[in-house]
């Protein structure tokens, strides 16, 4: 029997990026966030924990922080923008991370 080593490493592959997908904090980082934003201090964007405390309560808000990443804006922490996240980030990821965002205190 001959093992095919390019298709294991492939389904590897494949296994560890559905486990990361599913984790907003892994998607955070993958999709290079943390460039502008940080965990708890300001830095070229609001902190994540005021992001969260800002949004706290609000039963609206994980639809219009999913609009904003998607899209990009500005006016909610001042006057640098949101640039739009990259097509190839999928609405399901964007829902993961803001939904991870938000709950973090």
């Amino acid at each position: 029997m001959k093992i095919r080593y390019p298709a294991v490493i492939a389904a590897l592959s494949v296994s560890v990026v559905a486990v990361a997908a599913s984790d907003g904090e892994t998607l955070f980082k993958l999709n290079n966030c943390g460039s502008c934003h940080a965990a708890t201090s300001k830095s070229t964007g609001p902190s994540l924990a005021d992001i969260a405390t800002k949004y706290k309560g609000d039963k609206g808000a994980q639809a219009r922080l999913e609009a904003k990443m998607r899209s990009g804006g500005a006016g909610s922490f001042g006057p640098m923008p949101q640039p739009a996240t990259a097509k190839s980030v999928s609405d399901a990821d964007i829902k993961t991370m803001v939904a991870w965002i938000l709950g973090r205190e």
